[in-house]
This record gives structure tokens, C-alpha cells and sequence, in this order.
């Protein structure tokens, strides 16, 4: 094989990347009263977000460490893409390429390009498959990072959740100036700026914030028909339908994905989340 593809955690898998060794998430570690569960293949959803909603506590989550992303470049693949959380949001990126340095270090030259998607979940899955992609056509190494930093800065990554206090109790918020506070029925949409989230807009309940998510995708989506549309959702397909069928009134896109969130969107995202990235 001549790539790997590395990602931290909160970066879904598509089903077809499952048992091959081409393709490996790196876990990141989530805290719920004092109990450290790994984000790991035995996550379990529905067990985190019942604990999550039976505590008090504010969840937490850790990133991997340097020497985790270190050993996941140990391959013979020639080339090594590694994809990570927004650095806004998390330690991941630091830690991988500090991992970078430890292997070149260890082992000496090796092509190992570290993506800040600066996103999460499905815009690091978006990233993946494209470096899959251009891996197969054959593409030149060096070709293909620059292409990947391109189609990461065109990326959207657009989101409305239930409930946004786990984002907001452990500062993830920081860049939104005005969130309204999440009382009553207010639903925000949100969405990313170079990887710092931002507040897009808000409608009253959660199917009119979902629908106005699919207006401002579809309104601000350019040359949708060259993307695939992917979109994440915490435990709640149906939503994850609507919205897809709601953006594809509007516009034609080149494929969809809709994946379940694993432990550190579910963690963020909370019960019934939706995130999309065009």
C-alpha cells in the first residue's frame, strides 16, 4: 500500500475504511464522573449519553498523545495523511504533529502531511476521502497536500444542536459574540470560521433551525456538484434525512454521506445534533 490515512477520534469512518489497515482513528479519551472512557471501537452511544444526561458534571475530553499518533506513522505506506480537529478546539493536532517530529526523529525521512482540517467530525472525513481519492489516481505527495489544504479552506461545516453547553462549558464557544442563551426554544445555527465556531443565525425550535441550515448550505454551497454532501448526526437519523432531503431540493451535489457521530462529536454534538460539511 502507498498511504495511510490517519485521524484523531472525531473523525467518522466511512463503513468501506472498517478492518482495513489502511485507515486508523486515534482515540481520544472522554471523562464522565471521573470515568474515562476511550473513543475507541468499544464505544458505546447509547450508554455515554445516558451516563452524560444522568450527571451533573460537564463531560470532558482528552486528546491523544504524541507518542499514540507516532506509533500510527510506523508503517510501510510511503505516504502518511493524518487529519485532526479544528487546533481551536482541541490539543489533537498539536499532539500529532509533535508525533511527527518524535518519528522523523526515531526513524528519519518519511512523507507525513498533518491536516488541521479546521473542522470536526465529517469535514475531517471529508478531507480523508479526498486524500484517498487523489491517493489512488496517483497523485504526487506534495500535490496532494496542497490540494487538500485548498479543498479544506473552500470546506463549509455548518451545525444545530439540542443542547450547546458541553461546547460551551469547556470554552469552545469563545468566538461566538452574540449567542442568544439557550433557553426557551431558540435554536442556533452554527458553523466554522478558519476552525473557531460562529454563530450563523437562530430560529425558534429545532425543525425550523434545521431547516434554515439547510437554506444557508444550499445558499452559500459553490459548485456543489464537484462535493460530496456528508452529514453527522448524534442518534438521530431522521433528522439527518431531513436535512439531506431538504438540501437536495436546492441543489445537486456529486454524492451524500450520512454517518452516526462516534465518542467525541457525540460528546460535543449531545443527543439528536446535526452537523453537515459541503
Amino acid at each position: 500500500m502507498n498511504y495511510k490515512i490517519v485521524a484523531d477520534s472525531c473523525c467518522e469512518f466511512p463503513s468501506e475504511y472498517e478492518n482495513d489497515s489502511r485507515y486508523e482513528r486515534i482515540p481520544l479519551g472522554l471523562e464522565v464522573e471521573n470515568e474515562l472512557i476511550m473513543d475507541d471501537d468499544t464505544f458505546d452511544q447509547a450508554q455515554f449519553l445516558k451516563k452524560v444526561a444522568a450527571s451533573p458534571k460537564c463531560p470532558k475530553s482528552f486528546c491523544p498523545s504524541p507518542e499514540k499518533f507516532k506509533e500510527a506513522y510506523e508503517t510501510e505506506a510511503e505516504n502518511v495523511f493524518v487529519f485532526t480537529l479544528s487546533s481551536k478546539l482541541s490539543g489533537s493536532y498539536n499532539s500529532a504533529e509533535v508525533g511527527k517530529k518524535l518519528y522523523h526523529e526515531e526513524h528519519g525521512a518519511k512523507n507525513i502531511f498533518v491536516c488541521d482540517s479546521e473542522s470536526a467530525s465529517c469535514g475531517e472525513t471529508q478531507l480523508a476521502r479526498k486524500a484517498v481519492e487523489w491517493s489512488e489516481k496517483g497523485f504526487p505527495f506534495e500535490e496532494i497536500c496542497k490540494k487538500l489544504s485548498v479543498y479544506r479552506d473552500e470546506m463549509k461545516t455548518y451545525f444545530v444542536l439540542d443542547n450547546l453547553e458541553t461546547l460551551r462549558k469547556n470554552g469552545r464557544l469563545t468566538g461566538v459574540k452574540a449567542l442568544v442563551a439557550s433557553t426557551l426554544s431558540i435554536k442556533p445555527v452554527m458553523g466554522s470560521n478558519k476552525g473557531e465556531i460562529i454563530q450563523l443565525g437562530q430560529a425558534i425550535g429545532i425543525k425550523k433551525a434545521l431547516a434554515k441550515m439547510a437554506d444557508t448550505v444550499a445558499s452559500e454551497a459553490v459548485h456543489p456538484e464537484e462535493r460530496t454532501l456528508m452529514i453527522t448526526h448524534c442518534n438521530c437519523p431522521e433528522r439527518a434525512r431531513s436535512v439531506k432531503e431538504m438540501i437536495l431540493s436546492r441543489i445537486k451535489v456529486r454524492d451524500t454521506l450520512i454517518m452516526d457521530t462516534k465518542g467525541v462529536s457525540s460528546m460535543y454534538a449531545n443527543d439528536g445534533g446535526v452537523i453537515v460539511t459541503l
